[in-house]
């Protein structure tokens, strides 16, 4: 059986990327050579369960990662989908897989007296460049947006009065964030020197040392720039992120609170920020229970 009429319905009515219809082609198209060398099927709609829990086996025996035998599965799982809706095959057969589980990667994340130590030197700062790069540093550490909604925020999205900036998130969906008298300071700093360079006919907050906007490897080089010295290592720009929740969380915020802040839709995104606080929890348990401190002094 093709899969022709399905990687056409991918492009034209789903209209995914390029490279996204190129994996679900790739892959449909290893299955299809699996089911007709072990089984001898041509036709996929013959396809049950257990061949596709062979066809995983053989992915696992082969060195695949869980993350890709999964994406493998969820490829299959739609292509189904669409027979059913398109043919007369009634069951997908890759319905109940379970998906392998996969080993949760940990965000990566600053320590707190290494932001410190480069947060404490913002005044000392004067040229524009010097300033500009400081604020994007300050507003991704303070603030925990990413990096696209940094780009993408304007002067007018700054409320003096009520100190917080309107963030707009994934699928567009704006949050308020609030900001310190510090960062407040910082901004109105920036501004001075920006309005000075450019005038005042740009928008964007943070733009480039032609006073365009900002694009994501202006931020990644900002962020390498000022912070490499701190580990000798390169850092993407989404350490910030996961050091403003790991650190938020450390000193007593509750989860939900950060979950606002960061913008996620629900909690299952935010609670990967709880693994990081485990020897924080060490720290306190062997100094505050009085078994532990009897078991640290014998």
């Amino acid at each position: 059986m093709t899969i022709t009429p399905f990687i056409s319905y991918l492009s034209k009515e789903k209209r995914y990327s390029k490279h996204t219809i190129t994996a679900y082609k790739n892959d449909l198209q290893i299955f299809n050579s699996y089911i007709y060398n072990e089984y001898e099927l041509e036709n996929l709609k013959e396809v049950n369960q257990d061949m596709i829990r062979s066809w995983m086996v053989s992915l696992i025996d082969e060195g695949l990662s869980g993350k890709s035998v999964n994406r493998k599965i969820s490829s299959l799982k739609s292509y189904y989908n669409y027979l059913i809706k398109t043919t007369s095959l009634t069951d997908n057969p890759a319905r109940y897989i379970v998906s392998v589980k996969t080993p949760q990667k940990l965000p990566v994340y600053f320590k707190e007296d290494q932001l410190n130590s480069y947060m404490d030197n913002g005044e000392s700062f004067t040229n524009f460049e010097q300033i500009r790069n400081f604020l994007v540093i300050e507003l991704l550490y303070t603030t925990g947006i990413r990096q696209s909604e940094l780009i993408n925020l304007t002067v007018s999205s700054i409320d003096y009065s009520n100190s917080s900036i309107k963030v707009t998130g994934k699928r567009n969906k704006q949050r308020l964030v609030p900001l310190s008298k510090k960062q407040i300071d910082s901004i109105i700093k920036y501004i001075e020197q920006k309005e000075l360079r450019f005038g005042i006919d740009n928008d964007f907050l943070i733009v480039t040392n032609k006073g365009a906007k900002a694009y994501p490897k202006l931020i990644y080089r900002i962020i390498n720039k000022e912070l490499s010295a701190l580990t000798g290592q390169v850092k993407s720009p989404h350490v910030l992120r996961h050091s403003f929740a790991t650190h938020m969380l450390n000193n007593g915020a509750e989860l939900v609170a950060i979950k606002e802040l960061l913008g996620h839709a629900n909690l299952t995104a935010t609670q990967v920020y709880t693994h990081n606080t485990i020897d924080k929890l060490k720290k306190v348990y062997s100094e505050a229970h009085p078994r532990a401190k009897l078991n640290k002094g014998g």
